[in-house]
């Protein structure tokens, strides 16, 4: 039993070392006053790059900013570093995605961990193909 809880402890190690980086490759906001961005439909993913769930959609949120570059904006703001910006998009928990549409006006709103699947379909919905 404890060989299988050090395996785990290595484990999450990894995957939490792994990830540590891919949530500044997400796309991090720093210029506040373009988000969301004009023209366009947004999704903004707001979480901290110390949180479980928000590093667990990290991979996912790089891999959607490539595939959606030009057709749609996938940015991610730290709210524990822009603490201000999680109280002007109204945020209570994280990850919290909100989805807007090119006239900047929210359409939809997740809290939680999201998955690419179902942050695809929402896309899809607005009016986003691939």
């Amino acid at each position: 039993m404890k060989s299988r809880f050090i395996v785990v402890l290595a484990v999450s190690a990894l995957f939490l070392a792994l990830t540590a980086g891919a949530l500044s490759a997400a796309a991090q906001a720093t210029d506040f006053a373009n988000v969301p961005a004009k023209g366009t439909v947004t999704m903004i993913d707001l979480g901290a790059d110390s949180c479980i769930p928000c590093k667990m959609m990290a991979g996912t949120l790089v891999k959607l900013r490539k595939l959606y570059k030009g057709k749609a904006a996938i940015i991610f703001i730290d709210v524990w570093k822009n603490r201000e910006q999680a109280g002007r998009f109204g945020v209570r928990l994280i990850p919290t995605q909100i989805f807007f549409d090119a006239d900047g006006e929210e359409v939809h709103r997740h809290v939680g961990f999201m998955a690419e699947a179902d942050i695809v379909a929402q896309l899809k919905e607005m009016g986003v193909e691939l």
